[in-house]
């Protein structure tokens, strides 16, 4: 599958332009649709995901993170038993954050990936039609590293600036679904990541290092 570089250094201040986040690197997933019309963007949602579950960094065969793998529909369904539980899902998110705050888009913001489910924020159903889904490498029960805190607060400041709606409008999964979903779970550090991305609005959106 295609991977291209990042398109900005990481001395750069994160930037979007025509949906594509300049501190990623693009791998494209085929899980995505339009977003229905007249619809703005105007929430974040928080994840975390772990393939196998509760373990990071694990990858196939070919060398492929297995999250990567399966937001691109090439997860080999019997590399783990675990695959097995989950076989012939079809999802993805806009951005996956890994634990060193190695940055992936796999959906242009300007599209609606498949990351809520069934969900609803503020009495709005269907949260894929409004919302840019960010998922963190990890699990409910380990605490996140101080690159992805660092890494997200960036990603979500440079969001607001280039979809302003979506301001006051950061949630969890399991805020939109609950007793469906749990993450990004109880060890997830909401204060301290609002304090980052207060920081980094009013200085302009620099990088963290």
């Amino acid at each position: 599958m295609p991977v291209l570089s990042p398109k900005s250094s990481s001395t750069s201040p994160m930037t979007i332009k025509d949906g594509l986040l300049s501190a990623a690197t693009w791998l494209a997933s085929p899980n995505y649709n339009v977003r229905p019309k007249g619809l703005s963007i105007d929430a974040i949602v928080v994840h975390n995901i772990s393939l196998p579950p509760n373990e990071f960094g694990a990858c196939d065969t070919n060398g492929t993170h297995y999250v990567k793998a399966l937001f691109t529909n090439q997860l080999d369904w019997d590399a783990h038993p675990y695959f097995q539980t989950i076989k012939g899902a079809e999802v993805s998110a806009h951005l996956f954050i890994e634990r060193d705050g190695t940055i992936t888009q796999f959906v242009n913001f300007n599209e609606r990936a498949w990351h809520a489910g069934r969900s609803s924020y503020l009495g709005r159903p269907e949260c894929n039609d409004y919302s840019i889904g960010i998922e963190l490498e990890g699990s409910d029960f380990v605490s996140f590293t101080s690159a992805q805190y660092e890494k997200l607060a960036d990603v979500i400041a440079a969001i607001y600036k280039a979809y302003p709606k979506t301001r006051r409008h950061l949630t969890g999964h399991s805020d939109i679904a609950p007793g469906r979903k749990t993450d990004p779970g109880d060890f997830f550090e909401w204060a301290r990541l609002r304090q980052l991305v207060a920081d980094a609005t009013k200085n302009g959106v620099p990088p963290h290092k």
